[in-house]
């Protein structure tokens, strides 16, 4: 598996519970906020949730 660099680029002001839930999994708090994951269909799963409010690069 890719490992995937997440950054949070919008805010969640005004994002439902659920979206704010899956920020929260994903390890972002913040804006400009970035975490490294492995890409898992589980993390696909949550960033395609949360699709308008992050910014997903591929690490090498």
């Amino acid at each position: 598996m890719a490992m995937l660099k997440i950054t949070q680029v919008r805010s969640r002001i005004g994002s439902n519970k659920r979206q704010k839930a899956t920020l929260d999994t994903l390890g972002l708090r913040k804006m400009n906020q970035s975490v490294e994951r492995e890409g898992t269909p589980s993390v696909l799963g949550l960033i395609q949730a949360v699709s308008h409010l992050v910014k997903v690069e591929e690490v090498k």
